[in-house]
């Protein structure tokens, strides 16, 4: 994923964005939560008005993500979506935004509705809100 995140950023977004029979990517930059280091992870994400929403799926793995830990403890951050830089704050769904938010979610990338039925823990909604 490194590898992945460096050629995004170096080409400005142009290449790394799309990756075949998947939605657009999107760098995610966080803090470690217990070593405070800075982090990218390249994600699939789906617009939602003027957000962007992320699934903490891992694959289905038992456990969340490290991203998804990270942002709890540092909810405020910065996206690259293709060449432009976003700054975002993280908050999980509510459970109406949930029940909302999930079968779309499925539709738009059905790899989610597949790590979903991998796993019994519930996989979290992110949604990254743009701030000043």
């Amino acid at each position: 994923m490194r590898g992945h995140a460096a050629v995004y950023k170096a080409t400005g977004g142009r290449i790394g964005g799309r990756l075949p029979g998947l939605p657009s990517l999107l760098l995610l930059d966080h803090v470690g939560a217990k070593s405070g280091r800075p982090r990218t992870t390249p994600l699939v994400y789906m617009p939602v008005s003027q957000s962007m929403l992320i699934v903490a799926s891992k694959g289905g793995h038992p456990r969340h993500p490290g991203w998804f830990h990270n942002l709890r403890a540092h909810p405020d951050t910065e996206v690259q979506v293709g060449g432009k830089r976003i700054k975002v704050r993280a908050r999980e769904a509510d459970a109406e935004e949930r029940r909302r938010l999930w079968p779309e979610a499925a539709d738009y990338n059905p790899h989610w509705g597949r790590y979903r039925e991998r796993t019994s823990r519930e996989i979290p909604l992110v949604l990254l809100e743009p701030r000043s």
